[in-house]
C-alpha cells in the first residue's frame, strides 16, 4: 500500500504573478460554465461524453445517439441505477465504437459479448449485442466524418484549446520520494504516526507564531482557533484570509502550508477528537448533548466573550457526549487533543474517512467488533450482544394474571416476554403516556395490545362493553404494515367482538363504517387528513388511545406529519379536558429523553429504554464496504461476496434472505447465485430434494405460471416481490431466517432516483433475522460501497440523534391548523409550535436549525425565533392567498384556497404554482401541464434509459399534446398522467414506480383544482375540471364513450364500434334493441347495450322560480331519478353537483352537493330550495345543471328563462325619519295613560307615528328595525280604541308562543291592572272558555288559535282592533294562515257588519311595503316603512360565513371566532349569543367556557 508522507515545505516555490493567474483562471472558468438545465436529457453528462461537441451536433447524430441508448436499455433490461447505466453505455460504446476489419467482425463480437456479460452480471442475447454494435459503429462513423477521428473524448488532450485550463487534462501523481510502500497492517500504524506527526508540526508552527507576533491569544487558544477555521466549510482562499487575521502577515508562508495540507490536518484533528469522545462515551450511556452543524468562528474579542458564555451555558444545561466537530473543538484544548491522538487506535476513525455526505465519524462500536481488510472490500463484524440475564426478583407475567376478558387476546401465549413483563404494570394498570424504545423484533406489538386491553377494560360496565364510547387509533408507518396490523389485531380481538378496520389510501371507510369501528389502523398522512377536517371532529373526540408505531421516523421526511398529529392531539386534550393516552413505540435511539418530552411522557413512570441485549434473538451484524472502483469488477465482487455469505449460512443449516433494489433484480440475483454455485461447486448447499414433502411441493410449484419460480425451485432458491401473485408469494414465504442484504439502494420515486436505504428500511430487514421459536441468533449483512460504510454503522448502532424535520413543512401544517380553527393568531400559533418536537430540539440543538449562539444568549427561551418562524410562514401563506394575515393585530383568517389545500393535502408550493398557471379558460394540454408542475412531483427526474419508451408511449397512449416532450421533466410527468388515464402498460421498472407514485396523488390534486375553480365561480373551468376528476377516477377519457365505464360487462369491441359509429347516449336511448344490434353488427349486443343504458345514472330536472326581490330569486328544484339502481354500480348513494350558472358571464351563482340514496331513488321525486342573485341588465337565462360526481357523461340541465319574469317594483319606498322634537308623554292627555310609561318622551319613530295611531282610526303598517319601540306604538292604537270604543276588543296576534307569553307578562304588570281591563291568552298550551273570551278586553293569540275562533264570525262582531306582530312572516311557512284566514276574514267581517275593524301591522323594514299596505287596506297616511339603519341605538354588523355541510362541526368551528369576537367587541360588557336550537345553547356555552379556560391557561 502506498501512503504519502506529510510534506510541509515551500523551498521549491518559484516566482509567480498571482494576479495575472487569477484573472486568466476566472476567464477560463466562466467560459466553461455549463448551461443550466435540470430536466433535459439533451444536456446530460452521458451525451457529452459520447458525442463530440454535443451542443453543436446535427439532428442525425442526435437521433443516432438516441437509438444507441435505446439499444443499451434493451441490452441491460433497464434495471440499473442511472449512474451505472451511464457507465455501461460508455463501456459498450468504447467496446463497439471502433471500425472492425471484415474478417474479424464475428470473432470480435463474440469476445466482446463475453465482456458485456461479465460487466452486467447476466446473459445477454446475441441479437441485442449485434444491434448495439452496429448502432455504436454508426454513431462513431457519423462523428468521424465531423471531426476526423473515431475515438471520442471530452476535450483534446494534445494540442491547445481556448477553454481548457493549462494542466486540467493531466493526472497528478505524488513524487516517488514522498511515497513509502508498506503492508496493510503496517499502514494503520503509519497513518496514525503520520497524523500525530502533523499535529506536532502544527504545534511547532504555533509556538513560532506566538513568539514572533504580538497575538493576545495563548498557544493553546491560538491552536484551537486555527483548528476551528481549518475544519470549517469555507473555501481555501477565505480560510487563508481568516488565518492571516489570526496570526498576522508575518506568518504568510506558514498559512500557505497550513492551507495546502488542510485535509491532512483536519483528519488529524478528527483523529484526536475521537480519542476524547471515546473516553466520554465510556462514562455516559446516553448522549444528551446536541449535534451541531459545522460553523466558522473568527475569534475577535467580542466573539470570544460570546464563546465563553456559550461554553458556560453548555456546561450548565447539558452534560454528556457531543456529536459534531465545531462544538467539540470549543470544549477541548490542544494539548489534550495531542495526547488523545497518541493513544487512540485509528480503527473507527478510518471507517469514517469515506468521501461524501455519509462521511460521519463513527465511535463507540460494540465491544468485540472486528475489522477485516480483503482485496477490494473491507468488512466490519459486530458480534451479537448476549442476552442480558434475568435480574433478581424479575419474573415473566403469566397470561393468567390478566383479566378474564384480556386473556382471550393472548390465546396460545403462556406468558409475556421480558420487555413486555417489565412494562406491563405501567401499561395495564395506569393511564400514563408511554414511550418504549426497544430493538426491532422485541415484541412491541404485544405492548400495544396490552394498552388496548387496558382501554377496553375501562369501558366494560356491568359485564357489557360500551363500544360507542371510545375509539383506538393505531398509526403504522406504511400501508403494508397497516394491513398486517389490521389482520393481526382483528383476529386477536375478535373474541371481544371488537371491530378493527384499516383506513389508508388503499382502504376508504364510509361514515357508518367509521362509527361501527372501535380500532382504526391508519398511516400518519391519512390520520392527519382526517383530523384536519372539522367535519370529522366527532370522530377524533371519541379517540381515547393513540398508538404511534416507529416514532423514530421523526427523523424521516414523514416526521413532520407525526409531529403535527401529536401536537394536535395534545392541544385537543388540553382544550377539551379529556383524556387521550399516547403510546409511542420506537427502535433504540440516542436522544429518547427528548422524544419522551415531546410525547408528554413522564420519564420516571412511562419511559422505557431497552438496548440490544433485550432482543429475543441476538443479532450479529456484518457491514461490507466495497472499495473497488471499476464498475464491472465491483458488480462481480458484490455478487461473489453475496454468494459466499449465503453459502456460509447454508453450511450451518440456516436459510437466507437476500434483499435487492427492484422486482426484476430478484430473479437476476437468484440466477447469478445459482450460476456461482455451479462455478464453485456449491449446488449441494442449495438443493433440498431430500425433504420429505419435496415431491408434493414440487407438484404445487409446477402449477405456477411464474417461470422464474418454477426454474429456480429445483435449486432451492425462491423469489418474492410485490408484483407476484399472492399464491406465488405464499410459496416462497417459508424461506426466512437470516437477513442478508445485497446492494444498499432501492428505487424510491419520491426521492426521484436511487437513494440510500433509510433507518426504517434497514430495521425492517434486520428485524426479520432470526425466529424466536427456532433460532438462538440471527445475522444481518449489509453489502454497500465503502464511502457509505460509516453511515450504516452509525445508523444501526443508534448513534444518529433524532432531529426534527418540521420546519420544511411548517407552512402546510400552519395552514391546516388555521383551516381547522385551532390557531387564529400569532400567539396561538407560537403556543401550537411549543407542542412540537421541533421546539424541544431547537432549544437543545439550535445550530442545526439555523440559530446562532448570539441569538440563544439574547433569547434563551427562543420565543422570538418561534414568533419569527410563524410570522414568515404566515406571510408566505398570505402571499399565496391561503389565508389572510393581519400583521397589526397578529390575527389569521382562513380563505377558501387555504381550506381546500388543507383538506386535499396540497402543498403550499403547489398552490403557488396554481395561482400562477390557473386561468378561467384553459385547454386539456394546459391543464395536464399545470398538474405536471405540482410540487408533489418535483422529485421525478428524466433518465437516458427511459427516452425510447417514453417516445413510444407518446405515440401510443397520449391523445393530448405533451408540452416539452419526453426529454423534459414536466413532459415526462404529463406522459405518465395520460398513460394512467389511457390504462397503458410500461416495461421500464423506474417508469412503473414513477407512474405509481404520480397516480397516487393525481386524483386528490384534480379534486382540489375542481374545488378551486368552483369557489372562484368559474362555470366552464369547473365543469371541465370535474370531467377530468372523473376521468382520473374511472381511467376513461372524457371524449371516449360513457359506456366504457361498464368495461367489466361490455366488451371493448362493442364500445369501440359505438364510438366509431358516433352513437352517443341520447341517440342510443331513442333506438330499439334490434337497431343497436344492427348498428354494431352484433345482434345480441343490442340487448346488452340497452340493458346497461338502463343502469346508467340519469335524472330529470324541473324548477319553479319565485322572485323575492328584484335582485334575489328563490328556486324550487325537483329531481326525478330515471335509472335502474344496482348496488354493484351505484353503491349505497350517488352524489350530484347542482350548479346554477350564467353562461353569458361564465359564472356560477349557486353550487351544492346533493346525495341521492337508493331509498330516495325508488321513492318520490326530491325537492331542493335555494336562492340565487340576479343582476341588471338581466341575462336571457340561467342554466341549472346536475352533474354526477362519479359518472362521466351523466348530466342533466334545466333552463330558467327571464323573458317573462315579473319582478317587484324597482324603487323601494322608505319613510324618511323626520328631525322632529320628541313628544312628551303628556301628549296623551290622560293622566292614567301617562302613568303607564316611566319615560318622559317618546322616541323619534313613536313621535312621527303618534298622530296617526292615537288621533285617527286609519289602518297602519309600521316597518322598523327590532328595538325601535313598535310595541308601544301598537299600545297607542289600543289606547285610542279604549277612548273611542271601550266596548270593542283588541286582538293581538303573535306568531310564537314565547312572544305571546312575554306580552302577557308585560301587559299584566304594566297595562291591565292600571287600566282595569281583562286579558286572556289563547295558545296551544292554554284555551280559555267562551265566557272568558266574551268578558275580555284584550285577547292575545297565536294565528292558529285565532283562526279557529274567528270561523264563527257572526258571533264575533266585537273586534275593533287587530294588531299583527311580526307580519313579515307572511313569507314563511305560517304565512297562509295570516294571509288567507285572519286578515282576509277580518276585512270581510268588517264589510259585513259595517263596523270598521282597524288593522295595525308591525314588521321589520320591508322591500315591498307598498304591496303589503294595499292588501291590509293601509292608505298613504298610515304607511311607515323606515330604513333598517334607523335605530335608536346604532348597530355595527359583522358577517362571517362558515363552510361545512354538517351542522355540529360547523357550529363547533364557530366557537373560537365567537370568543375572539367577544374579546374584540365587548371585553367588559354582557354579551348575548343566539344559536339555532335549545341543545346547541348548552353545547356552545360549554365550548366557550373551554376556550376561555384555555386562553387563561396560556396567559
Amino acid at each position: 500500500m502506498l501512503v504519502q508522507l506529510p510534506r510541509l515545505t515551500s523551498s521549491l516555490r518559484e516566482p509567480f504573478d498571482i494576479d495575472q493567474a487569477y484573472l486568466q483562471r476566472k476567464l477560463i472558468l466562466q467560459s466553461q460554465k455549463p448551461r443550466q438545465s435540470s430536466s433535459s436529457v439533451d444536456e446530460s453528462e452521458l451525451a457529452r461524453k459520447i458525442v463530440y461537441r454535443w451542443e453543436e451536433a446535427s439532428v442525425e447524430v442526435r437521433q443516432a445517439y438516441k437509438q444507441f441508448t435505446g439499444a443499451v436499455v434493451e441490452l441491460i433490461d433497464g434495471e440499473v441505477p442511472s449512474e451505472e447505466f451511464r457507465e455501461v453505455a460508455l463501456t459498450v460504446y468504447h467496446l463497439f465504437g471502433r471500425p472492425e476489419e471484415e474478417d474479424n467482425v464475428e470473432t470480435n463480437i463474440a469476445g466482446k459479448k463475453l465482456e458485456v456479460q461479465k460487466l452486467l452480471g447476466h446473459a445477454v442475447s446475441e441479437a441485442n449485442v449485434r444491434k448495439v454494435a452496429s448502432l455504436a459503429q454508426r454513431l462513431a462513423g457519423m462523428q468521424s466524418s465531423d471531426k476526423g477521428t473515431t475515438l471520442v473524448s471530452e476535450r483534446p488532450v494534445n494540442g491547445t484549446h481556448d477553454n481548457v485550463e493549462f494542466g486540467a487534462d493531466l493526472v497528478f501523481h505524488a513524487p516517488a520520494r514522498f511515497l513509502v510502500d508498506v503492508s496493510l497492517e503496517d499502514g494503520e500504524l503509519l497513518v496514525r504516526k503520520a497524523l500525530e506527526f502533523l499535529l506536532h508540526i502544527m504545534k511547532d508552527y504555533i509556538v513560532a507564531i506566538v513568539t514572533k507576533s504580538s497575538s493576545q491569544l495563548s498557544q493553546d487558544e491560538l491552536a484551537m482557533a486555527i483548528c476551528r477555521v481549518l475544519d470549517s466549510d469555507k473555501p481555501g482562499d477565505e480560510i487563508a484570509g481568516v488565518l492571516l487575521d489570526l496570526v498576522g502577515d508575518s506568518a504568510f508562508e506558514t498559512v500557505q502550508d497550513l492551507v495546502s495540507h488542510r485535509k491532512e490536518l483536519v483528519d488529524a484533528i478528527h483523529h484526536g477528537l475521537l480519542g476524547l469522545k471515546s473516553d466520554k462515551l465510556s462514562s455516559s450511556s446516553q448522549s444528551r448533548m446536541p449535534s451541531y452543524g459545522t460553523q466558522v468562528t473568527v475569534q475577535t474579542e467580542t466573539e470570544r466573550q460570546i464563546d465563553k458564555l456559550r461554553r458556560k451555558e453548555e456546561k450548565r444545561q447539558r452534560r454528556g457526549t457531543e456529536y459534531g466537530t465545531d462544538s467539540e473543538l470549543a470544549a477541548v484544548n490542544f494539548s489534550s487533543l495531542l495526547q488523545a491522538s497518541e493513544r487512540k487506535n485509528p480503527v473507527d476513525d478510518l471507517l469514517a474517512l469515506g468521501e461524501g455526505p455519509q462521511s460521519l465519524a463513527v465511535s463507540a462500536l460494540p465491544q468485540g467488533t472486528v475489522r477485516k481488510h480483503h482485496k477490494g472490500y473491507e468488512e466490519v463484524i459486530i458480534p451479537p450482544t448476549p442476552t442480558a440475564q434475568m435480574k433478581p426478583g424479575e419474573k415473566l407475567i403469566e397470561i393468567t394474571e390478566l383479566d378474564e376478558f384480556a386473556q382471550a387476546a393472548f390465546r396460545g401465549y403462556k406468558s409475556l416476554n421480558r420487555i413486555q413483563s417489565r412494562i406491563f404494570h405501567t401499561v395495564y394498570y395506569t393511564n400514563e403516556n408511554i414511550l418504549v424504545c426497544a430493538p426491532t423484533g422485541a415484541g412491541k406489538t404485544n405492548i400495544a395490545m396490552v394498552s388496548i386491553l387496558h382501554e377496553i377494560g375501562q369501558h366494560f360496565k356491568d359485564g357489557y362493553l360500551h363500544k360507542d364510547e371510545f375509539k383506538i387509533v393505531y398509526v403504522a408507518p406504511m400501508k403494508a404494515l397497516a394491513a398486517e396490523v389490521t389482520s393481526t389485531f382483528s383476529h386477536r380481538l375478535s373474541p371481544l367482538n371488537m371491530t378493527v378496520r384499516e383506513l389508508t389510501g388503499d382502504m376508504q371507510l364510509s361514515k357508518n363504517e367509521l362509527e361501527e369501528t372501535q380500532m382504526i389502523v391508519t398511516t400518519p398522512e391519512k390520520w392527519d387528513v382526517i383530523t384536519r377536517k372539522s367535519s370529522d371532529m366527532s370522530l377524533s373526540m371519541l379517540v381515547k388511545l393513540l398508538i404511534i408505531d416507529e416514532v423514530h421516523l421523526l427523523n424521516d421526511d414523514r416526521g413532520p406529519v407525526i409531529e403535527a398529529l401529536v401536537a394536535r392531539t395534545l392541544r385537543q386534550v388540553e382544550s377539551t379536558q379529556t383524556m387521550i393516552r399516547i403510546v409511542g413505540l420506537s427502535a433504540t435511539l440516542p436522544n429518547y429523553l427528548e422524544v419522551a418530552q415531546f410525547l408528554r411522557v413522564n420519564p420516571e413512570a412511562g419511559l422505557f429504554f431497552f438496548d440490544s441485549s433485550y432482543r429475543p434473538v441476538p443479532l450479529a451484524q456484518q457491514y461490507i464496504g466495497i472499495s473497488e472502483q471499476n464498475f464491472t469488477a465491483r458488480i462481480e465482487l458484490q455478487n461473489e461476496i453475496c454468494y459466499k455469505k449465503v453459502v456460509e449460512s447454508l453450511r450451518q443449516g440456516y436459510q437466507a434472505m437476500v434483499f435487492v433494489h427492484s422486482r426484476k433484480d430478484t430473479a437476476k440475483t437468484a440466477q447469478k447465485l445459482v450460476e456461482l454455485a455451479r462455478k464453485f461447486e456449491g449446488l449441494e448447499y442449495f438443493k433440498n430434494d431430500e425433504h420429505p414433502q419435496f415431491s408434493l411441493i414440487q407438484r404445487e410449484v409446477m402449477k405456477s405460471r411464474n417461470k422464474d419460480l418454477v426454474a429456480l425451485f429445483e435449486f432451492g432458491v425462491g423469489v418474492h416481490h410485490a408484483g407476484m401473485l399472492r399464491t406465488d408469494r405464499g410459496l416462497t414465504e417459508r424461506l426466512f431466517s437470516d437477513g442478508l442484504l445485497k446492494g444498499t439502494q432501492l428505487y424510491d420515486p419520491k426521492a426521484g432516483g436511487w437513494r440510500d436505504l433509510g433507518m426504517l428500511d434497514v430495521m425492517q430487514i434486520f428485524g426479520r433475522a432470526g425466529r424466536p421459536q427456532f433460532d438462538k441468533s440471527g445475522e444481518g449483512i449489509i453489502i454497500t460501497s465503502h464511502d457509505k460504510l460509516a453511515y450504516y454503522l452509525r445508523l444501526l448502532t443508534s448513534q444518529l440523534p433524532i432531529e426534527s424535520q418540521f420546519i420544511s413543512s411548517l407552512k402546510d401544517n400552519l395552514n391546516a391548523e388555521v383551516a381547522l380553527g385551532t390557531v387564529t393568531n400569532v400567539k396561538e400559533a407560537c403556543a401550537w409550535l411549543g407542542y412540537t418536537y421541533l421546539f424541544i430540539r431547537m432549544r437543545l440543538n439550535p445550530l442545526v436549525y439555523g440559530i446562532g449562539w448570539d441569538e440563544v444568549v439574547a433569547d434563551p427561551s427562543l420565543s422570538l425565533k418561534q414568533r419569527a418562524l410563524i410570522a414568515d410562514a404566515a406571510r408566505a401563506l398570505d402571499k399565496a392567498k391561503m389565508m389572510r394575515f393581519d400583521e397589526k393585530s397578529g390575527n389569521f383568517y382562513c380563505t377558501e384556497l387555504g381550506r381546500i389545500a388543507s383538506h386535499f393535502y396540497i402543498q403550499y408550493s403547489s398552490v403557488e404554482t396554481y395561482n400562477e398557471m390557473l386561468r378561467r379558460h384553459m385547454n386539456e394540454t394546459e391543464v395536464i401541464d399545470m398538474v405536471a408542475h405540482s410540487s408533489e412531483f418535483e422529485n421525478i427526474v428524466v433518465r437516458d434509459e427511459e427516452q425510447n419508451e417514453l417516445e413510444t408511449l407518446v405515440r401510443s397512449s397520449c391523445p393530448l399534446e405533451v408540452k416539452g416532450g419526453p426529454s423534459n421533466k414536466h413532459g415526462k410527468i404529463s406522459i405518465l398522467i395520460q398513460l394512467y388515464i389511457s390504462r397503458g402498460s410500461i416495461d421500464t421498472f423506474s417508469l412503473v414506480s414513477d407512474a405509481a407514485y404520480i397516480s397516487a396523488s393525481l386524483a386528490r390534486i384534480m379534486r382540489a383544482l375542481f374545488e378551486i375553480c368552483l369557489r372562484k365561480g368559474w362555470s366552464e373551468m369547473s365543469l371541465f375540471m370535474l370531467e377530468y376528476c372523473k376521468a382520473v377516477d374511472r381511467q376513461v377519457w372524457p371524449h371516449q364513450h360513457p359506456l366504457r365505464q361498464f368495461d367489466r360487462d361490455l366488451s371493448a369491441e362493442i364500445v369501440r364500434k359505438l364510438e366509431e359509429r358516433g352513437a352517443d347516449l341520447d341517440r342510443l336511448y331513442e333506438m330499439q334493441e334490434k337497431d343497436i344490434g344492427a348498428l354494431i353488427r352484433y345482434a345480441p349486443g343490442g340487448r346488452l347495450v340497452k340493458q346497461y343504458l338502463g343502469y346508467f345514472p340519469w335524472i330529470q330536472l324541473s324548477a319553479t322560480v319565485s322572485p323575492i326581490t328584484r335582485t334575489v330569486l328563490k328556486v324550487d328544484l325537483v329531481i326525478t331519478p330515471d335509472f335502474i339502481w344496482k348496488d354493484r354500480f351505484h353503491g349505497t348513494a350517488q352524489r350530484w353537483w347542482i350548479l346554477v350558472e350564467d353562461s353569458e358571464n361564465d359564472h356560477i351563482y349557486h353550487s351544492e352537493l346533493f346525495t341521492l340514496t337508493k331509498r330516495m331513488a325508488k321513492g318520490e321525486p326530491q325537492k331542493l330550495s335555494f336562492t340565487v342573485p340576479i343582476f341588471e341588465p338581466h341575462p336571457p337565462q340561467y342554466y341549472i345543471r346536475a352533474v354526477s360526481d362519479s359518472w362521466l357523461g351523466a348530466e342533466a340541465f334545466y333552463t330558467i328563462s327571464f323573458q317573462n319574469l315579473a319582478l317587484p317594483e324597482a324603487s323601494t319606498s322608505h319613510t324618511e325619519l323626520l328631525d322632529l322634537k320628541p313628544l312628551p308623554v303628556t301628549s296623551l292627555g290622560n293622566s292614567i295613560y301617562e302613568a303607564l310609561y316611566k319615560f318622559s318622551h317618546f322616541n323619534p319613530i313613536q313621535t312621527q307615528t303618534f298622530h296617526v295611531l292615537y288621533h285617527t282610526n286609519n289602518n297602519v303598517l309600521l316597518g322598523a328595525p327590532t328595538g325601535s319601540g313598535k310595541t308601544i306604538s301598537a299600545e297607542l292604537a289600543m289606547l285610542r280604541l279604549f277612548n273611542t270604543q271601550p266596548d270593542m276588543k283588541v286582538i293581538y296576534i303573535a306568531p310564537l308562543k314565547a312572544i305571546v307569553r312575554e306580552r302577557m307578562n308585560d301587559w299584566k304588570k304594566r297595562l291591565v291592572s292600571q287600566l282595569g281591563k281583562k286579558m286572556v291568552e289563547m295558545t296551544g298550551d292554554y284555551t280559555p272558555d267562551l265566557m272568558a273570551i266574551l268578558s275580555a278586553d284584550i285577547i292575545i293569540s297565536t294565528p292558529e288559535k285565532w283562526d279557529g275562533i274567528s270561523r264563527n264570525w257572526h258571533s264575533r262582531a266585537y273586534v275593533g282592533l287587530v294588531i299583527l306582530d311580526e307580519i313579515h312572516l307572511l313569507g314563511a311557512d305560517r304565512g297562509p294562515i295570516l294571509e288567507q284566514v285572519i286578515v282576509s276574514r277580518m276585512r270581510y267581517i268588517s264589510s259585513q257588519t259595517e263596523r270598521e275593524v282597524r288593522f295595525v301591522g308591525l314588521s321589520t323594514a320591508l322591500a315591498n311595503a307598498g304591496d303589503l299596505a294595499d292588501w291590509l287596506g293601509v292608505g298613504e297616511i298610515g304607511l311607515f316603512n323606515f330604513k333598517p339603519s334607523v335605530r335608536p341605538v346604532p348597530l355595527e354588523v359583522h358577517i362571517q360565513g362558515y363552510p361545512g355541510k354538517f351542522y355540529c362541526p360547523r357550529m363547533n368551528s364557530m366557537n373560537k371566532p365567537a370568543y375572539a369576537a367577544i374579546g374584540t367587541h365587548s371585553p367588559t360588557k354582557p354579551v348575548l349569543i343566539f344559536v339555532s336550537s335549545r341543545r346547541q345553547t348548552r353545547l356552545t356555552a360549554l365550548d366557550l367556557i373551554q376556550v376561555g379556560f384555555k386562553v387563561i391557561l396560556e396567559l
